[in-house]
Order: structure tokens, then C-alpha cells, then sequence
């Protein structure tokens, strides 16, 4: 994902809570989850998630572990590729994206290490690698955004393969290039053949032309909210930080969800894992199980993260449809892959 812009407009404010009892156990448990050598004490984590995101839940497994954690950021597919390129002297320890391909890719390439079983299993299955080499930390879900001035909640598509239609021609935004719209373009392709997807792809291209074709997802909402354009197709959480930085009298827009088990209604899984590479596989692995952990899940949920929380039974804050109300198309994490064949259609299409 191009998350400069999100560096820049997104401040995550956490709001403060007292975890009492339930912070000293966490900080037991996971002090007792690897060695203490002093080998252990500092970890590189490479960061594609949100940094705002990142830094609450680094700051907390910091206090808990005395654990020291050297995140660098960069979008997750700058960092796939570096991992892979860099091989057995990479120095990351762990991984964190938004989505789950990066992660399936590396898996693929033979680069990451089981995650402890006593992690996996605080996450649902069908958001953890179906191999156990990586463990799902929270999702979000494809949205229509819409001015709601310039169209009227009962004149919006129901699926996504309409948003290729003409009569969208000059309405539609789109920002190809967000990691985010992958699992969308291979949901598509695996719903109707590649070749459906990219006549789809092609139509998309066409409509929004070049003036509302963004580089990012912020931009896109930012326009929408304006009323440069219309509509378009986002993860849920990025019109709440919108909403969040403009405040309530400066929404003019909404989101809304597609037809159940649309192939455009998606749940992304951002997830994390530890490099096979890694020297400190102890100190890794503490981290990935405080970031499913109660604690590590209600960071997510008590800030302004805006995604999901999937681990400890922990729920978010805001008051968005919840997670197991949602009904998006079944397809499943193995069947999204690594990115692939989106990555190739889209350049088909010349929309990369």
C-alpha cells in the first residue's frame, strides 16, 4: 500500500485504559514464551502496516518484554521482494503487512518459520496461513464510498462487475496501485475467468479515466468526500480515519456494502510472521503472540486503527457493521495466493 500519504494525514490517537491484573499476566506469558539471552533483547521488524498502528503496539510489547523493537517501514511489497532478494542475511526478524499475499509469497519463497501453535490458535483458522507459517492480526472489509450528494444510496451498484458500465464513465475513482485492491482483482478473477477480470479491469480503467485515478486510497476518499468524484472502492477503514481528521459537519460522503458474497466484498487479512532467517526466533515469536494476544487485539480496537480486531474475542470500538455480521464472498486466504495473477492483470490492463 502507498502509505506516505497515511504517514501524513492519519494520527492515531490511543485512548487511555487500565489493564491492571490482565497487563502483569500478559507480561508473565509472554516472558515465558522464548529465552532471555541478551541476544533476544532488540528484534528488526520490517513494518507495512499503518506506522501509527504499529507504534502503540510496539510501545506496549516494549513495557511488557523489555524487548526492544527497530521498526522500519516501507510498503509490504517493497519489503516481500527485499526479503526475498536478501535471503538468509536479511536482517528483519519479523514481518507485519496489511494483506495477506505478501506474507503467502514469502511463504512460497520458503522464507518465514512456523508460528507457535499456541498463537495460531487465538485466531480463527480462516485467517491464519493455511500452512502455520504466518498468523492473521486484524482485517478490514471492501466498501463503495460515495459522495452522497452526487448519488442517492438507492441509485448504488450492487456489485462490483457494474462499476464497468459507462454510465459510470467520469464518476468512478480508483487507486490500482493500492495493495488493498489485489484481493479484489483476484476475487473477480477467480469468481469469472481471468479474461472476464480484465475486460472488468479495462472497463474500470476507462471510466475513471486519467483525473481520478489516484496513487492511494486517502487521496481517493479525500476526492470523494469532496465531491470531485463520485464513488469508488475501499477498505472500510480509511473513510473512518477520513471522518476522523475532517470531524462529523465535514462528511459528505458514506460507505456501503456490495450485494452478499459479491466477489468486490473482500475481507483482507493484515498478518505477521517471523523470517526462517531470523537469530532471534524466541523474541519473534513473543511478539507475534502479543499481537494476537487480549491486549495486543484491544490496542487495535481502542485507537484510531479503524480495522478489525480478529484474535482474543476482542471487538472495535467504532460502531461498524461487525465482523461476523459481515457476509462477503467465501473465498479463502489460500485461494487469494500471493498476488500474483491481480499484479498481471492489472498490467494488462496498463492500470500499473
Amino acid at each position: 500500500m502507498a502509505q506516505g500519504t497515511d504517514r501524513r494525514r492519519t494520527r492515531l490517537v490511543s485512548r487511555s485504559c487500565c489493564y491492571g491484573l490482565a497487563l502483569a499476566l500478559l507480561g508473565c506469558l509472554l516472558a515465558s514464551c522464548g529465552g532471555s539471552s541478551s541476544s533476544s533483547n532488540t528484534i528488526t521488524l520490517y513494518n507495512g502496516q499503518h506506522e501509527q498502528t504499529t507504534d502503540a503496539l510496539v510501545a506496549r510489547f516494549e513495557k511488557l518484554t523489555g524487548i526492544t523493537v527497530k521498526v522500519r517501514s516501507d510498503d509490504e511489497e517493497v519489503f516481500a521482494s527485499q526479503i526475498n532478494a536478501e535471503g538468509s542475511n536479511s536482517p528483519a526478524d519479523v514481518l507485519f503487512t496489511e494483506n495477506s499475499p505478501p506474507l503467502e509469497y514469502l511463504q512460497e519463497k520458503g522464507r518465514l518459520a512456523p508460528v507457535a501453535r499456541s498463537t495460531l490458535a487465538r485466531t480463527p483458522a480462516r485467517y491464519n496461513s493455511p500452512t502455520g507459517h504466518w498468523v492473521g492480526v486484524s482485517s478490514r472489509v471492501s466498501v463503495l464510498v460515495y459522495n452522497t450528494a452526487l448519488i442517492p444510496n438507492s441509485q448504488l451498484p450492487t456489485s462490483i462487475m457494474q462499476l464497468a458500465d459507462p454510465k459510470w464513465k467520469g464518476k468512478l475513482a480508483l487507486a490500482p496501485g493500492e495493495t488493498d485492491f489485489q484481493p479484489i482483482v483476484t476475487s473477480v478473477a477467480r469468481s469469472y475467468g481471468d479474461a472476464a477480470a480484465l475486460r472488468w479491469l479495462q472497463g474500470l480503467k476507462a471510466n475513471a479515466g486519467s483525473s481520478h485515478t489516484y496513487p492511494d486510497n486517502e487521496t481517493l476518499v479525500d476526492q470523494v468526500n469532496r465531491g470531485q468524484v463520485a464513488i469508488g472502492i475501499i477498505n472500510q477503514y480509511y473513510w473512518y480515519r477520513e471522518r476522523a481528521q475532517v470531524g462529523q459537519s465535514g462528511v459528505h460522503s458514506a460507505i456501503a456494502h456490495l450485494a452478499a458474497r459479491d466477489p468486490g466484498y473482500v475481507i483482507d487479512v493484515s498478518g505477521a510472521a517471523v523470517l526462517k532467517s531470523s537469530d532471534h526466533q524466541a523474541a519473534g515469536q513473543k511478539l507475534l503472540a502479543f499481537l494476537v494476544s487480549a491486549q495486543g487485539q484491544q490496542i487495535i480496537a481502542d485507537t484510531d486503527s479503524f480495522e478489525y480486531p480478529i484474535a482474543s474475542g476482542v471487538s472495535t470500538a467504532e460502531p461498524e457493521t461487525p465482523l461476523d455480521k459481515l457476509q462477503p464472498n467465501p473465498i479463502n486466504i489460500a485461494a487469494l495466493g500471493d498476488g500474483a495473477t491481480a499484479v498481471a492483470l492489472l498490467q494488462k490492463a496498463q492500470l500499473l
